[in-house]
């Protein structure tokens, strides 16, 4: 999934959850979204209906968090922490996560770090500034 559309990412967490549930066979890329599925029970409800899914609104007005951006994150940081890109986020997010104690508390708390990246290269029309990324997770520990 290199580039995705976002029907393509809502697919893909919509099967993952059926082939979960089902007790079917994962791929490693599956196997570590359904672990932030399975950690997200309030969104198990929006990943039943593969095709109401992929039609759904999302956006800030209707006052919903969107399931699929969250999970993305998830899996995005996890990603990321595995592969140590980039370079140091691995040993800031074990850092981060002494300190913190949970797993799933860790990845919120980066999640709003690289929201705030994101949203800044995207304001300055700037590729995002992935050090401070891991520097923002450095400073959670």
């Amino acid at each position: 999934m290199f580039n995705p559309s976002q029907a393509d990412v809502r697919r893909f967490f919509c099967q993952t959850y059926a082939k979960h549930r089902a007790a079917g066979v994962l791929t490693p890329l599956e196997n570590i979204a359904a672990r932030w599925i399975v950690e997200h029970p309030e969104y198990h409800a929006d990943l039943e209906n593969e095709t109401a899914a992929i039609d759904r609104d999302y956006s800030p007005e209707g006052g919903k968090t969107n399931p699929f951006l969250h999970l993305a994150m998830h899996l995005s940081i996890s990603e990321q922490v595995q592969a140590d890109l980039p370079t140091g986020l691995k040993p800031a997010y074990g850092m981060a996560l002494a300190k913190l104690g949970d797993p799933h508390a860790t990845h919120h708390a980066m999640m709003e770090i690289l929201g705030k990246v994101l949203w800044e290269a995207q304001r300055h029309k700037l590729s995002p500034d992935m050090d401070a990324f891991v520097e923002g997770v450095r400073r959670l520990a």
